[in-house]
């Protein structure tokens, strides 16, 4: 990848894409992380005398009241507030007004358009990545910077469309997330894994196991791996065919995978071989935990990715939380990657240094997929 940091952007018309897919309520935007995370971008690009050109999706867009309700102009007004020049709010997707602001905007000012998802309905024509809607946008500027890391990993118009057309390359929180990803990969670590379904992270097993001294399972994906061990598992979620995939790795590291002895059901906490067939597992259990802490004493780095129990849920949020404290107390070197456990760490009201949000991209990338938009980051037209 190439960065935008090493490029004269200097009266350039830079097109950047943005993740500013943040909650909103009554207009207001009530959580801006996704926003201050590309701020380091745009004003880089503002001081650098580009004009700034800022693409970003918001929510899904399947009928006409999807279009009035999701649209980026309370993101706009947000803006507003955080950089010091002035921001222009176009309304629509492309036309006669849109490409009028553009031309007329100055060298370090910055112009957002409208959700790029509006032109989802009828025709699906930005998630199909439709090359005239590529090709239209790519027009309205002479570079583009990819800065939506959570977006890396999808084909769309906005993303892979554009980057066909123009000089590409990577924005700085874009280069954070890979640089970040990358050290997270390849460095000896302890590996938390939560969340519903084993088939969502067996890539993330696979691609990390080897370059993991322990991988403690939690969330509802632990049962399966606690079935395929013969264990009771009450009514608890299973994948029933992933089970034998679950005891293959289980024989093949069976000295690094560690699963909970004891669990919260809506019963109270139960040990698992006392299990009852209508219990079902919502939390890992006090004994876990403490066995988990054991393991996390031995470790100099740690990758967490899912939640270990149903955290939404307060009656279900003290396996999250109590490790959460201890890696915190502990101050080891931790790594929350995916929307879900950074998620519950704000929720929580505790911070780490190495925060991933990219969600589904942050999955797929920990599980060693290629992602054709940033193989075009490379400031050439290929």
């Amino acid at each position: 990848m190439e960065s935008i940091k090493n490029v004269d952007v200097k009266d350039k018309k830079v097109i950047v894409r943005v993740d500013f897919n943040v909650p909103i309520k009554d207009g207001t935007v009530v959580d801006d992380t996704r926003i201050v995370g590309a701020l380091k971008t745009i004003k880089h690009l503002v001081d650098k005398k580009a004009k700034v050109i800022l693409l970003s999706h918001i929510g899904r867009v399947e009928s006409l009241e999807d279009k009035d309700k999701n649209t980026l102009r309370p993101v706009a007004k947000h803006l507003s507030t955080l950089i010091d020049t002035p921001i222009y709010f176009v309304p629509l997707t492309r036309g006669m007004l849109l490409e009028k602001t553009i031309e007329n905007m100055n060298s370090g000012e910055v112009v957002i358009i409208e959700n790029t998802r509006h032109e989802d309905y009828p025709k699906k024509l930005e998630s199909s990545c439709d090359e005239a809607l590529s090709k239209y946008w790519a027009s309205l500027g002479d570079i583009f910077v990819l800065d939506a890391f959570g977006t890396a990993h999808r084909c769309h118009a906005s993303t892979y469309g554009i980057s066909k057309f123009l000089p590409s390359y990577s924005g700085f929180l874009v280069d954070d997330e890979v640089e970040m990803l990358q050290v997270a990969m390849h460095k000896r670590k302890t590996l938390i894994l939560g969340g519903s379904k084993v088939d969502d992270k067996i890539g993330v097993i696979d691609n990390l196991v080897n370059t993991s001294d322990a991988v403690l399972l939690g969330g509802a994906m632990c049962f399966t791996f606690l079935k395929a061990k013969g264990l009771p598992i009450g009514s608890s979620i299973v994948s029933d065919d992933k089970l034998d995939y679950c005891k293959d790795m289980l024989e093949t590291h069976s000295d690094k995978i560690h699963l909970p002895v004891d669990v919260v059901t809506q019963n109270g906490v139960k040990n698992i071989e006392d299990m009852e067939k209508d219990d079902i597992g919502y939390d890992i259990g006090p004994k876990t935990i403490a066995n988990y802490e054991k393991i996390i004493d031995k470790s100099t780095f740690v990758l967490w990715n899912g939640p270990l129990g149903k955290y939404e849920d307060n009656g279900y949020i003290e396996g999250t939380k109590k490790i959460m404290e201890y890696l915190s107390s502990k101050k080891v070197d931790t790594m929350l990657a995916g929307g879900d456990i950074t998620g519950a760490a704000k929720s929580l009201g505790l911070e780490f240094k190495y925060i991933s949000t990219g969600g589904g991209s942050t999955l797929e990338y920990l599980e060693g997929k290629k992602f054709r938009t940033l193989d075009r980051l490379n400031g050439e037209n290929k």
